[in-house]
């Protein structure tokens, strides 16, 4: 039935059905990638032929976009965990860092440059001071680069020489110099250490992103390295708090590192590296909110106003804030710009939790700063009209009013009162503050608290007897 001229067809058929293999794209590919042979195995080829292919493909992308239109993409999806974009961003990132940090200069490199500038500069007759002109600068350039290698080279530029005052000779002194090298070295190092903590690679902290970049330096620290092993933790959660009520205004829940690295907290947290060698009072230690003093005297604080010892602060609770000199309306204005009413409470009920308390207690211990005015003025502001005119001021300082006539003090005239206001902020429209009058004037911090605190009233009212008691024991 089946002749063999049949089967032979059929064997023709299926050999033209199957491709040859040059005009596979796989084996295309595969050949292209390997090249001829020569080299075959080499990591040099492999690496170079890799460049090519990501070329080609950012090549596509962008003629695909420029098709596409003149709008940008302006959303990009993170990469799943696990997947393999994500494991080559985290490996390129941590090629990047290491690199980084290999140029960085360690102790020793600084301590060899300090010998360097001390041992190649020149003694000011005048004054004592240390100082090198711009050939000394050069050739101690040279020395160093010899001694410690080229990584300490870019801080030699002239560019960084023309940074610095110079005396009429055109020398500029060594210490300000060695202390720009160890403020820039310790700013990197810091960047690194965050930006290994950032997660998403975004540039941004979370709250327990800065919590665990604290808890890395507390080792560090001289003034923290006794701080008991239980009080750590909160200890974090309190020191991280304030980079966000500085470095995050909008209240997004991340703080920008740039912004971290440029601010006065990563500056004041510095300061804990240094040993005291004399004894500081507790007041003293008090003042630098990231000491363990100040930790401690928060969490104090917290625990003797909640009475009731549920974790939270209801509003006659807070009202004992301070001794009691906060006015009533002012604490009610706290609760209803500036603490979230709680998922699972009744009615109008609103309880401020311990990171609410620790922004109400910010904003009150820097009312100069622009984030701690821009907190208590949206109290202020009663009507959130974003100004404050005549009776609103009548209405905030009624309860400073009565307290200070209930302290026994002698009677006040509130046009008085509000006219020294307007004289003091001098606000750009004659019958309204806004928040920028305020900022502008330099003096928001003292009105702010005039309207919210009898005390803060009576340290303005008695000021020059203040300033005279202060000066006093200078001049003994």
């Amino acid at each position: 039935m089946y002749s063999g001229s049949s089967d032979g067809e059929s064997h023709e058929a299926a050999q033209r059905r199957i491709p040859p293999a040059s005009s596979m794209l796989w084996v295309r590919n595969l050949r292209r990638f390997i090249g001829s042979g020569t080299g075959l195995g080499s990591e040099a080829l492999m690496e170079l032929e890799t460049k090519r292919i990501l070329l080609d493909i950012f090549k596509e992308k962008q003629q695909k976009s420029a098709e596409g239109g003149t709008i940008p993409s302006f959303y990009k999806k993170k990469p799943e965990e696990g997947s393999i974009s994500h494991r080559v961003q985290r490996l390129a990132k941590y090629r990047f860092l290491k690199k980084q940090s290999d140029l960085l200069l360690n102790a020793d490199d600084l301590d060899a440059m300090w010998v360097c500038l001390r041992e190649n500069c020149v003694i000011d007759d005048a004054t004592g001071a240390e100082k090198m002109n711009y050939e000394d600068f050069c050739h101690i350039a040279s020395v160093c680069t010899e001694q410690i290698g080229p990584k300490c080279r870019r801080f030699f530029s002239p560019s960084n020489f023309m940074k610095f005052e110079k005396d009429e000779s055109g020398r500029i002194a060594i210490l300000p110099f060695y202390l720009y090298v160890m403020r820039t070295v310790s700013l990197t190092q810091a960047r690194i250490d965050m930006s290994e903590l950032d997660e998403d690679s975004d540039g941004f902290l979370q709250p327990h992103e800065m919590e665990a970049y604290i808890r890395g330096l507390i080792p560090n620290l001289a003034q923290l390295r006794d701080m008991p092993a239980a009080f750590i933790q909160m200890y974090c959660r309190i020191a991280a708090h304030k980079f966000f009520f500085f470095c995050d205004p909008h209240r997004r829940g991340k703080a920008c590192i740039k912004k971290v690295l440029l601010s006065n907290c990563l500056q004041e947290l510095m300061e804990l590296h240094q040993e005291s060698e004399e004894e500081v009072t507790d007041s003293e230690q008090a003042e630098n909110w990231f000491s363990l003093t100040s930790a401690q005297r928060i969490c104090d604080m917290f625990l003797a106003l909640d009475k009731d010892m549920n974790g939270t602060l209801s509003k006659q609770e807070l009202g004992e804030y301070a001794d009691g000199t906060l006015t009533g309306i002012f604490i009610e204005r706290v609760y209803d710009e500036h603490v979230r009413r709680g998922k699972g409470g009744g009615g109008n009920t609103r309880e401020m939790d311990f990171e609410s308390f620790l922004d109400f207690v910010l904003a009150l211990e820097n009312k100069d700063t622009p984030e701690g005015l821009t907190y208590l003025f949206r109290c202020l502001d009663l009507s959130g009209r974003g100004f404050l005119i005549t009776p609103d001021i009548h209405s905030l300082f009624r309860d400073v009013h009565q307290k200070w006539i209930e302290g026994g003090n002698y009677e006040l005239c509130i046009e008085d009162v509000r006219d020294e206001i307007w004289d003091m902020v001098k606000p750009a429209d004659p019958l309204k503050i806004t928040l920028a009058d305020l900022l502008a004037c330099k003096q928001g911090g003292t009105v702010a608290s005039m309207l919210i605190d009898v005390r803060g009233f009576w340290a303005h009212d008695n000021r020059e007897n203040l300033l005279q008691e202060e000066e006093e024991p200078e001049e003994e």
